[in-house]
């Protein structure tokens, strides 16, 4: 089974993207019509500026603004390293969970996961 990250680039339709470490990939509260799979390197996650968790290669971010009716941003993504992203818009995504339901089992998956460790990181945190 691929993991989502490699599904998200064999869905795509240009090649992946690359940001250098620092940069801002999107930034909470803008609106997000892209989704992407860590293809090289490291993510941060943050939420209102607070860093919540780092992600690595395999992983996929982004897919939260693609769910939502508004289409916002939850939080913001910035690049711990340097980065080549796989990436999906809203149409592609909807095409690859439709022709790959496993690869949208695996979104879910990740997302729980992340949820996950979220939840345990705060019970530990503030417990």
């Amino acid at each position: 089974m691929l993991e989502p990250a490699r599904t998200v680039a064999i869905f795509q339709f240009s090649s992946p993207v690359t940001f250098v470490a620092g940069e801002i990939i999107f930034s909470q509260g803008e609106p997000g019509n892209i989704m992407y799979g860590i293809i090289e390197g490291e993510i941060e996650i943050l939420v209102d500026g607070k860093i919540v968790e780092t992600l690595a290669a395999g992983d996929v971010f982004g897919e939260g603004a693609l769910l939502r009716p508004d289409h916002l941003r939850a939080s913001s993504a910035i690049a711990k390293s340097d980065c080549k992203l796989a990436f999906l818009d809203r149409e592609r995504f909807l095409f690859a969970v439709q022709e790959t339901p496993l690869f949208a089992l695996e979104v879910m998956r990740s997302y729980s996961d992340r949820l996950r460790r979220l939840s345990q990181r705060f019970v530990t945190e503030c417990g």
